[in-house]
């Protein structure tokens, strides 16, 4: 028997990148992943990668920021599927631009997708997780969100330290349900991402492992512990995946 066999996992920014990544890892393990994205084309070739693996994948549509979609959508899949167990929360957008620059539309479309994007995604699970009195939520954070970050906007960051507030509070209101709600907070993850984030190669001297970009699976594998019954008793736990670069 797989570790993850038979549960439903709900990823968002599934589409590409480590969602897609973590996707696959858990189709691997035996569970079932819905794919969760805004870009229908990019999902539509992510849909069909992870039903090489798993067959019963889906696959939605879905603008994180949007509460009332998040409320179809999980109706949807729990009526198609009998459960939701996992979410993983990793729909995240970003912008290179000096904090001078950052106009308030822009601050507010970030904050949209990284924050309340996940608001409503815990706030959409919450209930069919109670019910059955398990759960678990993975939120993807980052290094900015500790550090500030030193290539990349000022509002990312900030979104990104919201994110593992959010993460500790949630974890501290679902315990009593025995439902787990960690973050990953990844460094330098070798994806079209970092593509978007001039001068990030001359912090690869920096990292320790290697001095080399992770790549995705190696945040897949780190989701994949926490929501095992391997990590049952950890909660609220921000996990560095960053080679080294960061020692906190």
């Amino acid at each position: 028997m797989k570790a993850l066999d038979r549960k439903v996992v709900l990823i968002t920014g599934a589409a590409q990148g480590m969602g897609l990544e973590i996707a696959l890892e858990s189709a691997r393990r035996g569970a079932t992943p819905v794919l969760l994205d805004i870009n229908a084309e990019k999902l539509s070739a992510a849909l069909t990668a992870a039903r090489s693996i798993e067959n019963r994948s889906l696959s939605f549509v879905l603008d994180v920021s949007k509460r009332e979609q998040w409320v179809q959508t999980t109706e949807e899949i729990h009526h198609r599927l009998g459960s939701i167990d996992i979410l993983v929360n990793c729909a995240a957008i970003f912008a290179v631009i000096p904090f001078e620059e950052i106009s308030e539309p822009e601050w507010d479309r970030v904050f949209a997708v990284n924050v309340k994007g996940i608001l409503f995604g815990c706030q959409a699970v919450a209930p069919y997780m109670r019910r059955r009195q398990w759960g678990r939520i993975i939120n993807l954070a980052s290094q900015a969100g500790k550090t500030g970050g030193l290539l990349i906007g000022a509002h990312y960051s900030a979104s990104k330290a919201a994110v593992i507030c959010m993460t500790k509070t949630f974890a501290a209101a679902l315990a009593a349900s025995h439902i787990t709600v960690n973050a990953i907070a990844p460094g330098i993850i070798n994806t079209d991402f970092l593509k978007g984030v001039p001068g990030i190669e001359n912090f690869f001297a920096r990292i320790p492992l290697g001095h080399q970009p992770g790549e995705a699976a190696d945040v897949a594998k780190a989701v994949a512990f926490l929501v095992s019954e391997d990590a049952r008793y950890i909660t609220g736990e921000i996990m560095d995946v960053n080679g080294g670069l960061l020692m906190d």
